[in-house]
């Protein structure tokens, strides 16, 4: 009786406010970008006298900046670790280091040593640098596919994930990921609630293990084929991925639960005979259950749909449905937002103007403290930048660590999709980043006709790839075997010996056009020729779920294009 009692709010009056509110944002977006330069100076302005007096603002003259130009000669460029004694100061319980107000809870985010990050968050910085941009997100949702948001059990949301256990910072404060965060608890926005994050499935069985990331998804999984789901949210796509793999790996024992009106053997559900023959049938008839036999009506995927995602989106899509929409998950990180999709676009949104100043530096380029910017309005459509960030909760000048691309423009302003992490793969000079391989994939499999269901690639017979911008790699030593980069990829449908020796061509001719510095490398004869591995069917989810089940978090098993597990990669490979 709760539960239709919740539904029944969800499809009245709550409905309405929400609707009235990712409206009003997204409205007040729209706007902003009409007087996009003068946004952004506001939100320079903001930050700065909010922030004067602090010990980062006074140590760095806030004060005394006027203007992008003082701010940006006062502030140098900086990263998670630059800033971490700093952060750390302040997740000690000191109060105006970073920003007046004090941080509520600091989001948890994977860094790139493997140490989670500790992202200070304020209510000033949700207000304005959050809020906005988290509403509008939502916007086509309510607008296009409003069945997928009236319902509490409309929408599968596969990143809400409550913590059981909360983690804390040295002062006792809250640490945990975005997905955990209950923002009506802790900001007092009970319309923050996410699409699905108040399902029958948002609170788990107590029999259900805290720490076992895959009963937590099956257990979910069993909820939700109960239900007439509309719509998946994965912000992450190796999430979305991974469901029509779970289905078929557990449909056997999800049609027994069905059935039986149990939850993973526990009593805990109303017997559906009826249902569970009918799923039984599908899965026989298919050599599996899809998600379109579980939720026909499935409208809308939502994640991001650049990078690696956008060699599999296409099939995956089919999976959950054939009139299924893929919309675009914000390009933003848990530090903040750089762009949200405002209309229908398949990949790009529009810069977040209002939330912060927005700095790019020429993705070909190494990010250094003192890297000139250009501003959103100085973008050039179709190259790459890498994202700076800088907001009233305490971070300035942040390299996000991700690189966009600029799409196209609606007016003076450009509009950027997420193109990859700043990561370089750079054994004997190359420098390849993850966008040059993504396009040289993308490129090489349409010239052929073949299609993947995930990649990964990583150099062999070389040194180890490194991280950042530094000096190109020296050539090897006479006599010395050459490196060259091995993908790993998972075919749609078999290829023969001679397609893949064809792609393998196509691949090489692909990275020497994106990347000038893979060409050289290639045309001096410091690298040798890719070479292809066709790895099993499943083979990616299958390593997917085996992260899950070792203890990562779903959310933070993602797609990687540079595989420098080696582990993982001859998991993949069948070794």
């Amino acid at each position: 009786m709760a539960e239709a009692a919740e539904m029944a709010d969800a499809a009245g009056g709550t409905f309405s406010a929400y609707r009235s509110r990712v409206f009003g944002e997204r409205d007040r977006l729209w706007a902003a970008l009409d007087n996009a330069r003068e946004s952004q100076d506001d939100a320079l302005r903001r930050m700065l006298r909010e922030n004067a007096d602090t010990e980062f603002g006074k140590a760095h003259g806030f004060s005394r900046c006027g203007g992008v130009d003082e701010y940006r000669a006062a502030v140098p460029i900086a990263d998670y670790a630059s800033l971490a004694p700093w952060i750390e100061s302040a997740a000690a319980g000191r109060r105006h280091v970073l920003s007046a107000d004090p941080a509520v809870v600091f989001f948890k985010s994977s860094g790139s040593t493997g140490d989670s990050k500790q992202i200070p968050i304020t209510r000033q910085f949700m207000r304005t640098s959050f809020f906005p941009f988290y509403y509008a997100a939502w916007a086509n949702f309510v607008e296009h596919f409003p069945e997928a948001v009236h319902r509490a059990d409309a929408t599968l949301n596969l990143k809400h994930d409550p913590a059981p256990a909360v983690g804390t910072t040295r002062s006792g404060q809250p640490h945990l990921g975005a997905s955990q965060v209950d923002f009506g608890q802790a900001f007092g926005e009970p319309l923050a609630a996410e699409p699905g994050s108040r399902a029958p499935w948002g609170t788990l069985p107590d029999f259900v293990d805290p720490a076992d990331h895959l009963q937590r998804g099956y257990v979910r999984l069993r909820a939700a084929i109960e239900h007439d789901v509309r719509c998946v949210i994965g912000i992450n796509p190796a999430m979305v991925a991974a469901v029509p793999h779970q289905l078929v790996q557990w449909w056997p024992r999800l049609v027994k639960d069905l059935y039986d009106g149990t939850v993973d053997g526990h009593p805990g559900s109303t017997p559906d005979p009826g249902r569970a023959r009918l799923l039984e049938r599908s899965a026989e008839r298919a050599g599996g259950l899809l998600p379109t036999h579980v939720w026909p009506r499935m409208q809308l995927l939502f994640c991001w749909t650049t990078g690696l995602a956008s060699l599999y989106l296409p099939r995956l899509r089919e999976a959950f449905g054939p009139r299924v929409t893929a919309l675009p998950a914000p390009v933003a990180a848990s530090e903040g937002f750089v762009a949200v999709a405002l209309d229908r676009h398949l990949t790009a949104g529009s810069p977040a103007i209002t939330g912060g100043l927005l700095e790019f530096v020429d993705a070909d380029e190494d990010l250094r403290p003192d890297s000139a910017t250009q501003l959103f309005h100085e973008l050039e459509t179709g190259r790459e930048y890498h994202a700076v960030i800088s907001h009233v909760g305490g971070l300035y000048r942040y390299a996000l660590g991700d690189v966009v691309r600029v799409v196209d423009r609606v007016g003076d302003v450009p509009r950027v999709e997420y193109a990859g992490r700043r990561t370089l793969s750079d054994a004997v000079g190359e420098r390849l980043r993850e966008s040059h391989v993504v396009t040289a994939l993308r490129t090489a499999l349409a010239s052929t006709g073949l299609e993947v269901r995930n990649a990964t690639c990583r150099v062999v017979d070389a040194p180890a790839t490194r991280t950042g911008g530094g000096p190109a790699g020296a050539g090897p030593a006479q006599g010395a075997v050459r490196p060259r980069y091995a993908f790993a990829l998972e075919p749609f449908l078999p290829w023969s010996d001679r397609e893949t020796a064809a792609l393998g061509r196509a691949v090489d001719a692909a990275l020497s056009a994106a990347a000038p510095g893979y060409r050289s490398a290639r045309g001096t004869g410091r690298l040798d020729a890719p070479e292809i591995h066709r790895v099993a069917p499943d083979a990616f989810a299958r390593d997917w779920q085996h992260r899950v089940a070792a203890g990562t978090r779903p959310a933070q098993v993602k797609d990687r294009v540079f595989q420098q597990d080696d582990a993982a990669w001859q998991r993949l490979l069948g070794g």
